[in-house]
């Protein structure tokens, strides 16, 4: 099982993890809605596409912009459609 933490909180656990490029995409519901908030924040990956991101709360606190996913993928990432990535501290394991 793989998990992500921040905070001292589990925030997502899943044992269908993709990774690509380093990171841990996990499926969006394994992720725990409580926690998120939508961000205004996007970029672009030339070969993944426009991402979105959102903030993580966990009593109280805010890492803005902590939790990344693609809406669209491009054809190259399909395997990423309707999964998130963590940084920015959160602990995944």
């Amino acid at each position: 099982m793989t998990t992500a933490s921040w905070n001292g909180t589990v925030i997502a656990e899943s044992d269908d993890i993709v990774t690509v490029e380093g990171n841990a995409y996990f499926p969006r519901d394994a992720v725990r809605a409580d926690v998120l908030r939508p961000s205004e924040t996007h970029s672009v990956c030339p070969w993944k596409g426009t991402a979105s991101y959102f903030d993580l709360e966990v009593d109280g606190q805010v890492n803005a912009d902590a939790a990344w996913y693609y809406p669209t993928p491009k054809d190259a990432a399909q395997e990423i459609t309707g999964r998130v990535a963590f940084w920015k501290g959160v602990e995944v394991r």
